[in-house]
């Protein structure tokens, strides 16, 4: 279950195309960051991408840290200090007000990895601090279905496919298209995760769930123990 991605211009390791997501709305992540973060305080964003969140983030006044393992990624990145890497290999000689890792990263079908990348936010959050993951609720696999899917701006946003291909464990393509000339597909491997495995992984690195942040359930807000 290779993640993978087809379509015009470069495509990360993880199948995501960097054009696409330079197109995508800025949207309210930045809004929920700013709920648990000081004025002026610094976020640690993993796997910051283009800038989607980076940029409105340097708006309202935050330092941001940028990491993503795409350079071709990084290169949209404007007004933050950025880092290539790997986020289960970052460490970095401080540690942040909060620390975001978004994009569903921790549903990875590697519970190894999963712990790699919570571990990686642990060790940069300060004592007192935020750590915000975006993750896909149990409940929210249930919900998926083949042509299924939203417009942002003029970018429509398909399911295209999709199969539990081992209990918990599915296997899905997205379909981007943008105009009448650019399609892309991201084909992308995900676990059904409770909440209580959630919280399992996140004590072991020494983080408890604090509560959820938005309605949907999709961003958890963990703090150090």
């Amino acid at each position: 279950m290779e993640n993978s991605g087809t379509g015009p211009g470069p495509i990360t390791p993880d199948g995501s195309p960097v054009e696409f997501y330079t197109l995508l709305s800025p949207g309210r992540e930045a809004e929920i960051v700013a709920q648990v973060t000081p004025p002026g305080g610094s976020v640690l964003e993993l796997g910051a991408g283009v800038g989607r969140v980076t940029h409105p983030l340097i708006g309202l006044g935050f330092e941001v840290v940028a990491v993503d393992e795409s350079a071709e990624m990084l290169a949209h990145v404007r007004g933050a200090t950025t880092v290539l890497a790997r986020v289960q290999e970052l460490r970095l000689d401080r540690r942040f007000d909060t620390v975001t890792l978004a994009s569903q990263l921790v549903n990875t079908v590697d519970d190894a990895a999963r712990r790699e990348l919570i571990a990686a936010c642990a060790r940069h959050v300060r004592p007192g601090g935020a750590v915000l993951i975006q993750w896909m609720p149990a409940e929210a696999h249930d919900r998926w279905q083949v042509g299924r899917g939203r417009q942002d701006g003029d970018i429509t946003i398909t399911m295209a496919a999709v199969d539990e291909v081992a209990p918990g464990l599915f296997h899905a393509t997205m379909r981007y298209t943008y105009g009448d000339d650019k399609v892309w597909t991201q084909s992308f491997a995900s676990k059904r995760l409770t909440d209580d495995d959630l919280s399992a992984d996140l004590a072991a690195e020494g983080l408890r769930l604090e509560r959820f942040v938005t309605e949907d359930r999709t961003w958890v807000l963990a703090v150090p123990v």
